[in-house]
């Protein structure tokens, strides 16, 4: 029996739900990167990078290829970096609007207060 499209969704959306991951395909959005470029870049220890990088490989959001002992991370897809930038612009846009209502409650203070 197959899972409705909503459960599998939000599977994808969990796996993407931690700071370190979301920093990883950030990194790889640019470029290919070794475990060794990306661990002062997510600020994580090796044994907790390795384990967000398996839940990321287990939802095929990233490949890996061998070079010698060297293990690089690729995006498996362009649009996983398409994902993150509309989640920029939501946030970007979410955040003015936040901005915004501030802005409108700063100025009616000093009237509240009259």
């Amino acid at each position: 029996m197959s899972r409705p499209l909503y459960q599998v969704k939000a599977e994808f959306f969990k796996a993407l739900a931690h700071p370190a991951r979301i920093r990883v395909l950030e990194l790889l959005s640019e470029r290919e990167h070794s475990v060794s470029e990306m661990l002062p870049e997510v600020g994580i220890e090796a044994a907790h990078l390795s384990q967000q990088l398996s839940v990321l490989r287990k939802m095929n959001l990233v490949v890996t290829r061998k070079e010698g002992s060297t293990v690089y991370y690729s995006l498996v897809s362009p649009q996983v970096a398409e994902l993150l930038a509309v989640a920029r612009r939501i946030l970007t846009e979410v955040l003015a609007t936040q901005v915004g209502l501030l802005d409108d409650l700063r100025a009616d203070a000093p009237a509240a207060r009259r």
